[in-house]
């Protein structure tokens, strides 16, 4: 089956004092780390989980909140659990870019020189498929004000299991046509009812949750709203919380 372990289940504030996004999705043939917000660390380590057993990190969008980790990721591995094994990093447009800045910001880029290990950089556009740690990985644009863009992405295992991403995103029927079959919709909900062009909101899943094909909906990157808000009509993602897919 595939497993899902929720790593920070939080917006950009840390709402309600949880974790940054980060999702890791350990797979019949490899492990997956979707999404690496800053306090990745942290969320590894609170769960007692291994961070060297990460294959590929998969990010949607490169705003702080969702890739800012990584340098602390490389970090770990450089000087705290020195990694062999290659590492894949893979996401929009000029990720790798982006990144090395960060880790030049924070420390020194020529800590970059000195990994051991083989790091390797893929950038996706919408529309395309690929295999990551050892997943199916279909990525499309969703709406959001992210440059070059915002990438929402189906993952399959080979176990069976499978879910939708949403990414960062307001709300898009693309969301009802990809839903279609998977185990799990894993999509943000930052606000209870306030519609904006690049978020997606309580009010708007409510509305069209019978029209998602999803087995379950988990929704997460939760604003203080959402987080405090009573007597919801869904599942509201918590940092820790284990999900198994296509058991």
């Amino acid at each position: 089956m595939l497993r899902l372990t929720v790593l920070g289940s939080a917006d950009a504030f840390n709402s309600g004092g949880y974790l940054h996004s980060a999702y890791l999705l350990e797979g019949k043939a490899g492990t997956l780390l979707l999404e690496c917000g800053p306090s990745v660390l942290a969320g590894l380590k609170r769960q007692g989980l291994n961070g060297d057993s990460i294959d590929a990190v998969l990010v949607s969008h490169l705003h702080g909140d969702h890739f800012g980790g990584i340098p602390f990721l490389l970090l770990e591995y450089l000087f705290e659990s020195p990694r062999t094994r290659p590492l894949l990093v893979a996401g929009p447009a000029g990720t790798q870019e982006k990144v090395e800045q960060l880790y030049d910001c924070y420390y020194s880029r020529d800590h970059l020189d000195r990994l051991g290990f083989d790091l390797r950089y893929i950038e996706i556009a919408p529309g395309d498929e690929l295999e990551l740690a050892g997943m199916e990985v279909g990525a499309f644009k969703v709406p959001h004000g992210a440059e070059p863009y915002c990438l929402g992405y189906r993952i399959e295992d080979s176990s069976g299991g499978s879910l939708l991403f949403s990414g960062d995103s307001a709300w898009t029927e693309d969301f009802v046509e990809r839903s279609a079959g998977v185990d799990l919709f894993l999509c943000e909900c930052c606000f209870m009812d306030k519609i904006t062009d690049f978020h997606v909101s309580y009010a708007q899943l409510a509305a069209n949750r019978e029209r998602l094909g999803c087995e379950r909906l988990l929704v997460t990157h939760l604003g203080s709203a959402v987080r405090q808000a009573a007597d919801l009509d869904a599942e509201l993602a918590v940092d820790g919380q284990v999900v198994e897919l296509g058991a």
